[in-house]
């Protein structure tokens, strides 16, 4: 019997330690209910089972930023295209800053739709959830429209996050993106925003309309 060896350069390092950083919208948008700069970043490093992943998304206007968080996470490989994640989640924007604990899943479901889903428990025991989907589809080599899915659930009235009782938002977008180099692209699109239970139990000066549409235009690009 042969000794078996291994084939120069063909060996699998799952070990290697390698590392992106993915923006993946960076627009601005004009909307009926205001008009700003907007943001969806993530940045990881590590190897194929454990990463270390920051995450962050919000938008602003009038130079401030009205909602957004920032979250660190430990990122485990559990199976072929899911990862569990738990980590802290830290509050942006308007009111005073809020930190959380998280723990999720994100994953590749079939036909390439990517997943995120998310729970959050603040130091006064408030819950809350965020569910993402996006899929890309690829017209040719450069054109490609992105569907995303994102919604927001919150337990229990926030009046300095301008979140009123048993809250939720959801919001659809659409984005048409060109690739001009596989790492640099620019794209134009719509979202649609539908808040629930926000203006019922939160000051007026402090409420926003329950329906919002926004034209955005970004890039998208990744290093």
């Amino acid at each position: 019997m042969h000794e078996m060896t291994s084939i120069p350069a063909m060996d699998m390092n799952d070990n290697a330690l390698h590392g992106m950083l993915l923006v993946d919208q960076l627009e601005y948008a004009n909307g009926d209910d205001n008009r700003g700069p907007g943001w969806d970043v993530e940045a990881w490093y590590g190897n194929d089972s454990n990463k270390l992943w920051l995450r962050s998304e919000g938008d602003g206007s009038r130079g401030r930023i009205d909602s957004g968080d920032l979250e660190v996470l430990w990122n485990h490989s559990v199976a072929a295209f899911w990862n569990t994640q738990f980590g802290i989640r830290h509050d942006l924007g308007e009111g005073s800053g809020r930190d959380w604990a998280a723990l999720g899943v994100a994953g590749v479901a079939p036909y390439w739709v990517e997943l995120e889903a998310t729970a959050y428990l603040s130091a006064s025991g408030r819950l809350a959830a965020r569910v993402r989907a996006q899929y890309s589809l690829r017209f040719t080599q450069r054109w490609l429209l992105q569907p995303e899915f994102e919604a927001n659930g919150y337990s229990r009235q926030d009046t300095a996050q301008r979140i009123g009782g048993d809250a939720a938002n959801a919001q659809l977008g659409l984005r048409l993106r060109y690739d001009i180099t596989r790492q640099f692209a620019p794209y134009l699109g719509v979202v649609w925003m539908r808040r629930f239970g926000t203006n019922m139990e939160i000051p007026w000066e402090n409420r926003e309309p329950v329906f919002d549409r926004r034209i955005v235009a970004g890039v998208h690009f990744w290093l």
